[in-house]
């Protein structure tokens, strides 16, 4: 099931900061806009795709089926620059929440990123990204819409502007989400009936626990980490 590591994220930070120290911990205005965040790039992931598959089809209207291959070549730059928004979103979160923990555990004095966390990032991020989740890989390329070339161009397309606009914004978003709405809009664009919605069901489900699971467990886990390591 495709789940999104920056809900993740969001709740074991919470849950953490409230086991360590109540509710005070946390600065509700910073969660709320996280929030937002987070709830609002899918619906622009939809709707973004949407508009850029009625533009594309607009464009091409009256091409023959050669024109696949032009979509096939333009997706070299499309999934160059998903992959690149993927980078400067997921990978900012990790980093920051590392060194994070290299502050806490006084490790550097500073709240700067070393050059060996980047590194680190860009290069665990890389190697996942292409060895794991042909499963995941296979939900979100075939199970909510039988994808041609030019769906794949658009949504690759509007995933790309949503992330790396909220990357620009300061926002932590869910590439996930974003990538999966996206492929909902353009199908839906083209065919409503033939986008597969029950298939949602469980990214949403995924949606909606993932933060409160993750809270729970972080809650949990840290008196264990207190008893081993002392206060």
């Amino acid at each position: 099931i495709p789940s999104s590591s920056s809900h993740a994220l969001v709740g074991g930070l919470v849950g953490g900061a409230v086991a360590f120290g109540g509710m005070e911990m946390v600065i509700i205005n910073g969660l709320l806009k996280v929030l937002f965040a987070l709830l609002i790039s899918p619906i622009l992931g939809f709707l973004v795709g949407w508009i850029a598959l009625r533009f594309t089809m607009f464009l091409a209207r009256g091409a023959t089926p050669k024109i696949n291959r032009t979509f096939n070549r333009l997706q070299l730059i499309t999934a160059t620059a998903l992959a690149l928004s993927h980078g400067t979103n997921d990978a900012q979160k990790t980093m920051g929440i590392i060194t994070m923990g290299l502050v806490i555990l006084k490790f550097q004095d500073a709240f700067y990123v070393p050059d060996w966390v980047i590194l680190a990032n860009a290069l665990a991020i890389g190697l996942g990204t292409a060895a794991g989740g042909w499963r995941i890989i296979h939900t979100l390329g075939g199970k909510f819409y039988k994808i041609r070339p030019v769906h794949s161009l658009t949504s690759q397309f509007a995933s790309a502007a949503v992330i790396l606009g909220a990357s620009v914004l300061g926002g932590p978003v869910s590439t996930t989400h974003v990538v999966s709405s996206s492929i909902v809009g353009v199908g839906a664009s083209e065919r409503t009936n033939q986008v597969r919605w029950h298939n949602l069901t469980d990214i949403g489900v995924a949606w909606v626990i993932t933060i409160p699971i993750t809270a729970v467990l972080a809650a949990g886990f840290y008196p264990v980490l207190r008893y081993v390591f002392g206060p």
